[in-house]
């Protein structure tokens, strides 16, 4: 590790300095010296890590936690792909086809975002920033198997350049950018992520559907319970049915990417809580929030979709995911332990409320958090403004 230490920063290190023949090239052979090494300088705006490890090395924690749901993925995408062919589901087989489809998304994402960063930063002379090394994973998990690749290029390419360059780039973004790259598919190409099937290639089996757990209760909403597409639909949700309790929590539902086993997003989410890179205080109170506002449709019990018992309601969709992965951004999220809190929880609340209420989005998570990620400034802003009035009325009540 010396010798290639050395090889780097002595031989090769300086062609890209000033007045090295590659010198206008310098912040692209800084962002892979400083993936290999660790650098020699700090962080000079944006977001800060005041830790013994750099910003690169707290994102791949971060890739690390979610490599669990990765790999589910992918079983998963050959698990639907044969089940819908009338294939056995057994598990190379499925992994090796939802390697061959996943991993182009995720290669077509990084290529992208990162194709994007490098040239703005050489154009620039900036230092390459590292925000987009999770942006790069989280963007492929929140898709569906079969979407097109130019689509996930076109989005990330939108994510980077409006979510985060406009704005200054790493640290500086006011909203996720791993959602506003879902949320420009999901209304530039609604079919295509939010359409019944999620199905990767999928077979003529009769009988079989490719819909998700959420577009299937989007379709019984304004319907009478006792209508039998409607009871057909709630029957696949007791145990038993494709998307029983056990199932939706294993993940054994088709869906986005990642997205599907609440089990294995858990894992990630412990990974990242045990590290203290991911917020307990937003995982835990965006849970509460979402059980909440399940639980009140469950008192209303208006239809089949508030009907869901409660738990099972945050089971499927994106709302494990959304609450692990995307709420818990460190740059876009409340900073105030307090805020942290209140802002978790209307994500949640918030989420259920857009999933129920309009089948037109039936996952609302997307939208909840992207707008509480615009909100968090101000609810930060005023936790901070009490917190200075209950220490104003302390210190007149001393000096009183």
């Amino acid at each position: 590790m010396k010798f290639l230490e050395n090889l780097v920063l002595k031989q090769i290190r300086p062609n890209f300095t000033e007045g090295g023949k590659f010198e206008r090239y310098y912040s692209a052979y800084d962002a892979l010296e400083t993936f290999m090494f660790t650098p020699d300088h700090t962080t000079h705006s944006g977001a800060h890590i005041r830790d013994a490890i750099d910003l690169k090395r707290t994102m791949m924690m971060v890739i690390l936690a979610m490599v669990p749901a990765l790999l589910f993925g992918m079983w998963n995408v050959g698990h639907f792909h044969n089940l819908s062919n009338g294939l056995p589901s057994e598990l190379w087989p499925n992994m090796l086809y939802g390697m061959a489809q996943v991993l182009p998304i995720v290669i077509v994402s990084y290529a992208a975002g990162l194709g994007i960063e490098f040239i703005l930063a050489v154009k620039n002379k900036h230092a390459v920033q590292e925000g987009f090394l999770v942006s790069g994973m989280l963007i492929p998990l929140c898709m569906p198997a079969d979407i097109p690749l130019w689509m996930v290029a076109l989005a990330t390419i939108f994510a980077v350049l409006i979510g985060k360059e406009v704005f200054g780039g790493t640290g500086m973004n006011i909203v996720n950018i791993a959602l506003t790259a879902r949320a420009f598919i999901f209304f530039a190409y609604p079919t295509k992520i939010a359409g019944e099937i999620w199905v990767s290639n999928p077979g003529t089996v009769d009988g079989y559907s490719g819909a998700t757990a959420l577009g299937d209760l989007a379709m019984t909403v304004g319907k009478a319970k006792d209508v039998p597409e409607v009871t057909n639909i709630v029957s696949q949700f007791s145990d038993g049915g494709m998307y029983s309790m056990y199932n939706s929590a294993m993940g054994f539902i088709p869906g986005s990417i990642g997205e599907t086993s609440a089990v294995a997003i858990l894992i990630g989410a412990a990974f990242l809580i045990w590290t203290g890179i991911g917020s307990w205080r937003i995982m835990s109170s965006m849970f509460v929030g979402g059980l909440t506002m399940a639980m009140l449709f469950n008192l209303w019990g208006a239809n089949a979709f508030m009907e869901l018992p409660p738990l099972h309601q945050l089971m499927v969709g994106g709302f494990m995911f959304g609450m692990v992965f995307m709420a818990t951004d460190p740059v876009t999220a409340a900073q105030t332990n307090t805020g942290k809190l209140i802002y978790g929880f209307l994500c949640g609340f918030l989420g259920i409320m857009i999933r129920v209420f309009n089948p037109a989005y039936p996952e609302g998570i997307m939208l909840s958090i992207l707008f509480m990620n615009v909100m968090a400034p101000m609810i930060d802003h005023y936790v901070v403004a009490a917190n200075v009035k209950r220490r104003e009325k302390r210190l007149k009540l001393k000096t009183a």
